[in-house]
């Protein structure tokens, strides 16, 4: 059955960047990512989706949607919250901030100095330098002390960079996340769905 169920690392795919796009292709896109949210925004009566559901890697409860409101690490501890939040980011052509984020969190899990040296570069070839595919908005120095550091990373090379981009979805990205549309339709399936599995 899960086979069948649009996948939710499609959140994270086919980037591009806001000035490659036409004011056409930009609402399509925005309909595309409604659509692809489709199977877990409403709720099928069908037997088999009533069943998926109630599963809880595919639902999340009304306390679960209601403390996503709190702060935005309550929502990123959350890996259900964690991909709606990336979904709203990709409509709003900015997604290179959660992702450059989830990046900096896995990296410092890397023990090895090879690691370590290899991944620091693909984030900085990815995110960092000028011009890069998914550039994330940070100051010279910033940039300039991640670039120093390359030729021998430690585990937070990214720190300061990964605390600004932070801060700048915490006061921007996140509240419009919670007082949008999509936030308002999981609070609303999440309560379709207490209804239903009440016994």
């Amino acid at each position: 059955m899960r086979e069948n169920l649009p996948s939710l690392n499609m959140a994270f795919t086919d980037c591009m960047k806001q000035s490659d796009l036409s004011t056409e292709k930009k609402a399509k896109m925005r309909k595309d990512w409604r659509n692809r949210l489709g199977f877990f925004l409403k709720l099928n009566s069908s037997h088999s989706m009533f069943h998926l559901m109630k599963n809880r890697s595919y639902r999340p409860s009304v306390d679960d949607v209601n403390q996503w409101a709190q702060s935005l690490d309550t929502l990123l501890s959350n890996k259900y919250g964690k991909t709606a939040f990336c979904v709203f980011l990709k409509s709003e052509f900015s997604e290179e901030n959660i992702e450059f984020w989830t990046a900096c969190e896995e990296f410092r899990a890397h023990t090895s100095q090879e690691n370590l040296l290899s991944r620091a570069s693909s984030i900085y070839e990815e995110f960092v330098k000028n011009e890069a595919p998914k550039e994330i908005n940070l100051d010279f120095h910033t940039k300039n002390a991640i670039m120093q550091s390359l030729h021998e990373p430690h585990a937070n090379i990214f720190m300061a960079a990964q605390r600004k981009v932070y801060s700048l979805m915490e006061n921007n990205a996140y509240p419009r996340f919670i007082h949008s549309d999509l936030y308002r339709e999981l609070c609303n399936a999440a309560r379709r769905e207490r209804r239903h599995i009440k016994p």
